[in-house]
């Protein structure tokens, strides 16, 4: 223990210690939330998670921005909310990808939103006062209802609620599912929709194609929905929490950025998130490449 210590031993390892951290802030670091010294207040530091589809989205900011003329760092890979959260609220990070539903939840525990203009008015007055929600995306990454395109042919399907008119429906999904609010007691009190449940687990989409189970919990940015043509059904009374893509930013910088990154969001659809992921997946192409080819394709780029 050191409150034994002699008030002149305090001093001299005080010293060491900031000699060391003095040295130490001259090298480059691992860390990806370590911005060094001597910052630009005009530069505009990018984050994202340690996920590939919130990279790419990360990615497509930084290129769109850069385009712009504006100057861009990248502090990618950085974790989970725990990790970069404090780092946008200290002003570390200017930008960063989120979700809505997801977000508000870190604030808010106890919102009961579900519905995307819901939870997005209800995040924008939970954010602190240095954070601001830039307009969010049509692009989801959330739980979601996916049924085989065969399926959803056979049955006239497109919403959770036509599944009321099916007889027999056999749900599949983590074992938790059977208890989630959005489970087969959400499905009834929510939609009227009577179904058997069955855990899958990791097998999910292989239990949908196979036909094991006719509907299935998947996240909606899943690549596996495009590769094995699987309909996400619609939401219309917001059984699952709406967790849209939403820029988060700096306040102090949110004009510079909201008019590059807002016509990003408008342009970014949920079908298309689920093809970046593919080009990610099952392609192997890196972030900046999906990227380019995303803002070139859509018209910001040359």
């Amino acid at each position: 223990m050191f409150t034994a210590r002699k008030k002149g031993r305090l001093t001299a390892l005080a010293a060491v210690a900031v000699g060391a951290a003095l040295a130490l802030a001259g090298c480059g670091s691992s860390d990806p939330l370590s911005s060094g010294s001597g910052g630009d207040s005009d530069e505009i530091v990018i984050g994202s998670q340690a996920y590939y589809s919130n990279e790419i989205i990360a990615e497509i900011y930084a290129q769109a921005l850069e385009a712009d003329g504006q100057k861009v760092k990248r502090q990618f890979n950085i974790g989970q909310r725990d990790a970069y959260m404090p780092s946008l609220e200290s002003g570390e990070l200017d930008l960063f990808p989120e979700y809505t539903g997801n977000l508000l939840q870190y604030y808010d525990k106890d919102a009961t939103e579900t519905k995307p203009d819901e939870v997005f008015a209800a995040l924008q007055k939970a954010l602190p006062k240095n954070l601001e929600a830039l307009q969010y995306s049509p692009a989801t990454d959330q739980d979601s209802y996916n049924v085989t395109a065969d399926y959803a042919k056979a049955n006239n399907l497109t919403s959770i609620a036509d599944l009321a008119n099916v007889s027999d429906v056999k749900l599949g999904g983590a074992p938790e599912l059977e208890k989630r609010p959005y489970g087969p007691e959400g499905l009834k009190s929510v939609y009227n929709v009577t179904v058997s449940f069955q855990p899958t687990g990791d097998t999910t989409v292989d239990a949908l194609v196979a036909g094991t189970v006719d509907v299935a919990d998947i996240y909606s940015a899943d690549p596996s929905i495009k590769s094995k043509n699987l309909v996400t059904l619609e939401d219309p009374d917001g059984l699952f929490l709406s967790s849209n893509v939403v820029p988060i930013v700096n306040a102090d910088k949110a004009d510079a950025i909201k008019k590059v990154i807002d016509p990003i969001s408008a342009k970014l659809t949920a079908e298309g998130l689920v093809a970046l992921n593919v080009e990610s997946v099952d392609d192997k192409k890196s972030s900046a490449d999906i990227a380019k080819k995303w803002l070139t394709d859509n018209g910001f780029l040359k």
